[in-house]
């Protein structure tokens, strides 16, 4: 019964990696703040075609932030959520457009290239305090999200000027439910049938659910430093993961 549920077109023994896979890259991302969402995309891509991947990772994501944003919602940062709302839907909708005309390797070199900067570089304080820098983030990471399907690494970079790691993760969770929801529309309207990988969905929404109570906690017992030294360590292997596929594509 319960492997009738799954996607006919996808090994029973490949879902069931996912949905074990979604608990692990959630713990990630509620710990660390970013890395679970571009581990499980690799993932998804190298047991899925790309043009199911891509959507349905969206739709598991909006569940792993959704319930991240949940649970650290009194720490969410508000005005810069508003003005990267209304950047996100234009970058959705341009995305959308044109995520089969670009070379999707060139976007993954280039956000290597940018996560590099951010690890490393000075800090990228101005979006904070610029509301049309803040729409204008939403705008180019809901753009490469559409095509690439990873868009989170970049959000963060541009909130890592917040002092306290719980308003980063926050924040992050925040916004990246608004993008998803915004890419399940738009890939709806361009005619994605959902219904068919909706129990996988779900099952990986679950365990991602778990995921994150259980990275919360991890990232409650870090210290501020700890926490910032781990999050310039995931960046950095995440931007040499990224640069490595370009060059070998």
């Amino acid at each position: 019964m319960f492997m009738a549920l799954l996607p006919s077109d996808l090994a029973p023994s490949f879902s069931l990696l996912l949905i074990f896979a979604s608990f692990f890259t959630s713990a990630t991302t509620a710990a660390f703040g970013l890395g679970g969402g571009a581990m499980l995309i690799a993932l998804m891509t190298t047991v899925m075609n790309p043009l199911i991947a891509v959507p349905v990772h969206g739709a598991v994501q909006l569940g792993s932030n959704g319930g991240r944003a949940m649970v650290r919602f009194p720490h969410i940062v508000w005005p810069f959520f508003i003005w990267f709302c209304i950047g996100s839907a234009l970058g959705v909708a341009i995305g959308g457009q044109i995520a089969h005309l670009l070379p999707e390797n060139l976007f993954r070199g280039l956000i290597g290239l940018f996560l590099i900067y951010i690890a490393w570089g000075p800090k990228l304080k101005a979006v904070l305090t610029s509301s049309p820098l803040t729409a204008l983030t939403g705008t180019v990471t809901a753009t490469i999200g559409m095509i690439t399907g990873v868009s989170g690494p970049l959000v963060i970079g541009f909130l890592q000027g917040l002092a306290d790691r719980r308003a980063i993760i926050a924040t992050h969770a925040a916004l990246m439910t608004v993008q998803n929801i915004l890419k399940l529309a738009a890939f709806t309207l361009l005619g994605f049938q959902f219904a068919t990988y909706l129990p996988l969905i779900l099952m990986m929404v679950a365990t991602g659910f778990l995921g994150t109570l259980v990275g919360s906690k991890m990232l409650d017992g870090l210290s501020e430093q700890i926490f910032r030294k781990i999050f310039k360590l995931i960046l950095t292997i995440l931007a040499l993961w990224l640069l490595a596929q370009t060059i070998l594509a």
